[in-house]
């Protein structure tokens, strides 16, 4: 079964790619990255943030957003963003769905969202007043509810 895919475009802030590849390998979950990076792949707090799970996860590295869709086309993509109208849990996930998130702090901006390739833009709820979820939350959020969806496939029984 192809797994789900979390696709960041440019992030930014270390801590938030190193705690999701903590995600990615606990899922089972493919990271790719699109560059620019914020910061280098050796920095300390990306390893600090992705303990002992940075060598289980499965990430991939793209020189450019470009590369990332010409690597994971033709599956669906679903962008996240705070200014879509469908909740992330009005999706009917599919397995190898690519779920694309902008970087911190401005998101993916107004062309990456309009381009024909992105299958939905999609919203994780949040109160009024709020600017946005941190990045690793909201990825963290978006693969457990397309996991869940899925029946967390490879998951441990108790």
């Amino acid at each position: 079964m192809t797994p789900l895919r979390i696709l960041f475009c440019s992030p930014c802030i270390p801590n938030n790619t190193g705690a999701t590849m903590r995600l990615a390998a606990i899922t089972g979950a493919e990271l790719h990255m699109a560059r620019p990076l914020g910061f280098d792949l050796d920095d300390a707090k990306l390893r600090r943030a992705g303990v002992d799970y940075r060598d289980k996860a499965v990430t991939f590295v793209h020189d450019s957003l470009e590369d990332a869709y010409a690597a994971l086309l033709p599956a669906r993509v679903f962008a996240f963003t705070a200014h879509a109208t469908v909740a992330h849990s009005d999706i009917a996930y599919r397995p190898g769905d690519v779920l694309l998130f902008g970087p911190e702090p401005t998101g993916l901006a107004p062309a990456l969202l309009a381009d024909a390739r992105v299958t939905e833009r999609i919203r994780i709820p949040m109160r009024p007043d709020n600017r946005s979820l941190n990045l690793a939350n909201a990825a963290a959020i978006a693969v457990y509810e397309a996991w869940r969806q899925l029946g967390y496939p490879g998951a441990a029984t108790p």
